[in-house]
This record gives C-alpha cells, sequence and structure tokens, in this order.
C-alpha cells in the first residue's frame, strides 16, 4: 500500500501514530501492525505496564469463553461486537457459529486497517459483516443499513464491549452510550463488558497518561465504576470479576510470541492493572 508524505495510506491508515487495534493485534501474535505500534508497546512495558502483553492475551480468552457462553448456553444468536480490532485467532463469528450455525455478528470499528482486514476476510461470510462506525455513536450505528439487515431487534441480541469501554473518556459518557444500545434490544438480551481497573490511582493515572498522549483514549477505571455499567441487569454467575476468575475452565487459545518481542524487568505496576467485567442479561 502506497504511503503518502503525511504517512498515511492510500486506504487512510496512518503509520506514525500508534493505533489502539494494531498495538492489540501485536499483543496477540499478529502481523497487522507498524513500527509505531510496537515501539508504543514496549515503551509501555518498560515503562511502568509489564503485564500489557499477557492481560491481552487474557482478554481475548475472556472473549472466547464469553461468546461460547452466549452461543451455546444461552442461545443467543445475534451479536454486535463494538470496537472489534483487528481479526484474529476465535473471531466473534467462529465461536458463535460453532455452537448456533445461523449466528449473525455486526462488527463494529472506525480503524482503517480493521475495516480493510475485516472486509476481506468476512467476505465470504454472508451472515457477518463489518460497518465503519463511532461507538460512542450508538444512533449511527443502530441506523446503518448492516446492521438494520442483519440485527432482527425483536429478538435477543449480544452487545459486546471488550477491552473498549476505557478508550472513551468521560465526557463522551460510555454509560449512556450503552444505555442507548440497550434501550435498543429487547429484554432476553445480553452485554459482555471487559475493561481495564486498577485499585491503584498511581497505576490508573500512568497507563491513562501513556495512552492519551499517544492516541485518543478514555481512562483506567476502578471496579466500582466499571460496575456502575450492569446497574439494572441480572449478572451471569460468577458475576463481576477479574477475567481470568470468569469461568477459566473452558479451553484457552494459543498465542504466537508478538513479533520483535522483548520482555520487561519493570515491575512497577506488576499486578496493578487488570481487565475486570463479566456478562449481564437484559430483564
Amino acid at each position: 500500500m502506497p504511503v503518502g508524505e503525511s504517512g498515511s495510506t492510500a486506504m487512510g491508515i496512518d503509520r506514525f501514530v500508534p493505533s489502539v487495534a494494531r498495538m492489540y493485534d501485536w499483543c496477540l501474535g499478529g502481523k497487522d501492525n507498524f513500527d509505531v505500534d510496537r515501539e508504543a508497546m514496549q515503551a509501555m512495558m518498560n515503562q511502568g505496564f509489564p503485564d500489557v502483553v499477557a492481560i491481552a492475551r487474557q482478554n481475548r480468552v475472556f472473549l472466547e469463553r464469553g461468546v461460547h457462553y452466549l452461543a451455546a448456553e444461552a442461545g443467543i444468536r445475534q451479536f454486535i461486537d463494538h470496537g472489534s480490532g483487528l481479526p484474529t485467532q476465535r473471531n466473534v463469528h467462529e465461536v458463535a457459529q460453532e455452537a448456533q450455525p445461523d449466528a449473525r455478528v455486526v462488527y463494529i470499528d472506525n480503524d482503517p486497517a480493521v475495516l480493510a482486514h475485516g472486509r476481506a476476510l468476512l467476505a465470504q461470510n454472508q451472515q457477518t459483516t463489518v460497518i465503519s462506525a463511532d461507538m460512542s455513536r450508538p444512533e449511527d450505528v443502530l441506523a446503518d443499513p448492516a446492521t438494520q439487515t442483519l440485527i432482527d431487534f425483536d429478538q435477543p441480541v449480544a452487545l459486546l464491549y471488550v477491552s473498549v469501554l476505557h478508550c472513551l473518556p468521560d465526557d463522551q459518557r460510555p454509560d449512556l452510550v450503552l444505555r442507548r444500545l440497550l434501550d435498543a434490544v429487547p429484554s432476553g438480551s445480553y452485554v459482555l463488558i471487559s475493561h481495564l481497573a486498577s485499585s491503584d490511582p498511581q497505576a490508573r493515572d500512568f497507563l491513562t497518561n501513556f495512552m492519551n498522549e499517544r492516541t485518543p483514549w478514555g481512562r483506567v477505571r476502578s471496579e466500582d465504576e466499571i460496575a456502575r455499567f450492569f446497574d439494572g441487569l441480572e449478572l451471569v454467575e460468577p458475576g463481576l470479576a477479574n477475567i481470568n476468575d470468569w469461568r477459566p475452565e473452558h479451553r484457552a487459545t494459543q498465542f504466537p510470541e508478538p513479533r520483535g518481542y522483548t520482555p520487561s524487568s519493570a515491575t512497577e505496576n506488576s499486578g496493578r492493572i487488570w481487565e475486570y467485567g463479566g456478562i449481564a442479561r437484559k430483564p
């Protein structure tokens, strides 16, 4: 893909500004990332968040466990995956369609790389699509023709917010963003959320500041703040937890090592930041 003077490719991908989606892809051992993404992740590890690769992988496995529960046990056949990121191993449609072959999935992202790769990957799957939308604008998500075509809003839907609500700052009201989507789906629908959490203000500030210096982002929140996203919903056992403790008996995915990965010797925030969340049903 040709790169212009600004560093943007013909597809609008800026190779000189880190992308959350590409940074996450690197953590999972993916190939759809640039030097700027790898350098940002290595700096994050070296400067105070040495656990980031492990946590990203734990989060991906939590997504797999959660989607398996929703499709195989709760019987959900419709999924809207907000901030879906780059296609990787065990994608939502693959896990869901193992249990529900007619399951339909709408992936949502506003990163040009995600859209390009996702559309190519999913071109042969008529029950799955990727749309360009900002998850902070739920009306756009709901009004998109692809959403209207694939999703029957008279039937239960699973809303997935996997490691993305912390990308929204407080002034974008992530709580109201979530509520607008919940208002649009019927009783019996579900929401799955994981969110970066810490009880240590210094650790929260470190990662929040690190990310906001490099790319538009939100903030790390406390467990109490994250729990408020689930107000009025019926939590699925075991309730809200560190994602490692949410039904950990399900099989784990193996990931390749990130390209150029160098383990960090930093220990400052080791164990002080984690992904917290769970699944809940709309009564």
